[in-house]
């Protein structure tokens, strides 16, 4: 189990599109969606995880997270058994001034949400931001995904 370190932001423009480095198809559903622990199983193209999330810290940056690989085929029978809709999202790692931000665009019911996450050393570790990240959203639970 490591301690997970993110910021999420709204993303403002599709500028993120030009320098992508990978491109997945997430579809994800979660068989608990506790505030205080969230069970989330999800198929990124044709790999599949589970993992367990704790509580996040007050600002929401920090919680504790564990993540195991599990055979396709498993995680394909554990999502019929998640709350449902499932969320369907496509996800795209841009490199930019040495780190990782993963862009989620959201399908079918989010359609047009678009969300940044950057994870980070620690929770006050500065970053360079790209002209494409907009309001910060870490902390809001409106926009974890469990919640949507």
């Amino acid at each position: 189990m490591h301690l997970e370190i993110e910021r999420k932001f709204l993303v403002k423009s599709d500028e993120y599109k030009n320098s992508y480095l990978k491109k997945y198809d997430i579809v994800q559903g979660f068989l608990n969606k506790d505030k205080n622990r969230t069970v989330r199983i999800r198929l990124k193209n044709n790999k599949g995880f589970i993992t367990v999330k704790g509580i996040s810290s007050k600002d929401g940056r920090t919680r504790l997270e564990w993540e195991k690989e599990i055979e396709p085929g498993e995680a394909k029978n554990l999502l019929n058994l998640c709350h449902k809709p499932l969320l369907s999202k496509t996800r795209f790692e841009i490199l930019f001034e040495g780190k990782i931000f993963e862009v989620d665009e959201f399908h079918e019911n989010h359609q047009g949400l678009v969300i940044a996450e950057i994870e980070l050393k620690t929770a006050d570790e500065n970053f360079k931001k790209p002209n494409w990240l907009g309001e910060e959203v870490t902390g809001n639970p409106e926009y974890y995904n469990s919640q949507l």
